[in-house]
């Protein structure tokens, strides 16, 4: 959530940033909210500073025997309309936040402006892509052949999206998200975290799932007890660890790794990679959470991508990382990074993992905040991305690595993880 005092202050320069994005503000729907608001706050204070003067002077009216009966009759009338005023106050005020929820983060200065996908920038490539002897297949291809990827099966049990591994596909898979935990917990300092798979309206609030898109979330209905989502990544519950908290500023960063799952409805992404694992309803991701000092957030996200890169080099996977343009953010990103890691099957880069520094922009929807040298309470700012998702990397291990007859070598650095088994065959 931006902060209303930048609208107030400078409305002109926000519009013209989320503009880029694009978004259009409405710079008259939010004068008329704040006026009202300035309006209703001078009255109230007004009739606030008059009732604590008429308490004085009908306290002195009675302490000398005097009849005080105008002077209550003119203070309750006052206190009634200082009453309704602050109902009046508290409704203007939730339409404020209803307004201030629904923007997007403004862009940070060094986010390419782009209207989408075709604009973002790529700041390098890393690794060789590997020349085949043959014609590579899909993952899609190779699991069946293997008879180790199901989707009829899937479908039977829940519908469309959704897949089922089997034997050395499914250890592959479980291996490639072990393989991920030790690195980030052992080697980059995060502190590894198993949370829940529902949350509360809240937490989704929090992250800026809510309201915007509510849609693409699966909701679970609880009666009067409430309502719980499902979570679409463990951005959600992770950070909000920290909601409501005041976090000492010599703890910071904190830095946390999670896998779980994540489910998302995928509205709106109708005919899109309908075929195969790329995009599902229920799929796997080893997530990485930063909550960091202001000054130090852009030198994290560094760090987080980094982290994020080194699987796909120990992983021996071609990439690329690229800088989203203003057009192709996600909602409450400032600057995002994507990683988009080499397919042979379909002859892409495809995404494999989005790592973004929302700066305030969560923390002030959950009230995340440190104590700085001054004793004085700040925002923090949260950073997060995905490192990796377990189920594109599987599609890329089996892309990269197969071979002529249709086997699967199992990578290096995973092998420690399979039992002894070192390639998946036909």
């Amino acid at each position: 959530m931006l902060d209303p005092q930048l609208l107030r202050t400078d409305i002109d320069a926000v519009a013209k940033r989320l503009a880029d994005r694009p978004f259009v503000l409405d710079i008259a729907a939010f004068a008329e909210l704040d006026e009202a608001r300035k309006r209703i706050q001078t009255r109230t204070q007004e009739l606030q500073s008059a009732r604590n003067q008429f308490a004085k002077r009908i306290g002195q009216a009675k302490a000398k025997g005097e009849d005080a009966t105008a002077l209550m009759a003119e203070s309750s009338a006052g206190n009634a309309e200082l009453e309704s005023l602050e109902k009046e106050l508290g409704v203007i005020q939730a339409r404020i936040h209803d307004f201030l929820s629904v923007l997007p983060n403004i862009p940070h200065s060094s986010v390419p402006t782009g209207k989408g996908a075709d604009d973002n920038v790529e700041a390098r490539r890393v690794g060789t892509i590997r020349t085949f002897g043959f014609a590579p297949k899909e993952h899609t291809d190779l699991g069946d052949a293997l008879g180790l990827l199901d989707f009829e099966t899937a479908a039977k049990i829940a519908g469309s999206r959704f897949a089922v591994m089997k034997g050395a596909l499914a250890r592959l898979h479980r291996a490639i998200a072990q393989f991920m935990l030790n690195v980030h917990s052992g080697e980059h300092g995060y502190t590894e975290v198993y949370t829940p798979y529902l949350v509360n309206a809240a937490s989704m609030f929090g992250t800026g799932q809510l309201p915007k898109f509510k849609e693409d979330l699966f909701h679970v209905p609880r009666g009067e007890l409430g309502d719980f989502y499902l979570i679409p990544t463990a951005e959600v519950p992770v950070t909000n660890i920290v909601r409501d908290e005041i976090v000492a500023l010599d703890k910071l960063p904190l830095k946390f790794v999670c896998h779980s799952p994540c489910f998302r409805s995928e509205a709106g992404s109708y005919g899109k990679d309908t075929k195969g694992m790329i995009r599902q309803h229920q799929f796997d991701k080893v997530e990485l959470v930063q909550i960091a000092h202001p000054l130090k957030s852009y030198d994290a996200l560094e760090e987080l991508t980094g982290h994020a890169e080194v699987i796909l080099k120990r992983l021996d996977l071609p990439y690329r990382v690229v800088t989203l343009c203003t057009g192709d953010m996600g909602f409450g990103s400032a600057k995002t990074y994507d990683i988009e890691v080499w397919l042979p099957g379909q002859q892409a880069y495809r995404e494999i993992s989005s790592c973004s520094n929302f700066e305030s922009f969560q923390a002030r929807r959950l009230q995340a905040r440190f104590r700085n040298d001054k004793g004085k309470t700040e925002l923090v700012h949260t950073l997060n991305g995905s490192a990796l998702a377990v189920g594109r990397t599987l599609i890329a291990v089996m892309e990269n690595y197969q071979q002529a007859d249709g086997s699967i070598t199992v990578p290096d650095a995973l092998k420690p993880y399979m039992g002894g088994i070192d390639a998946l065959r036909p």
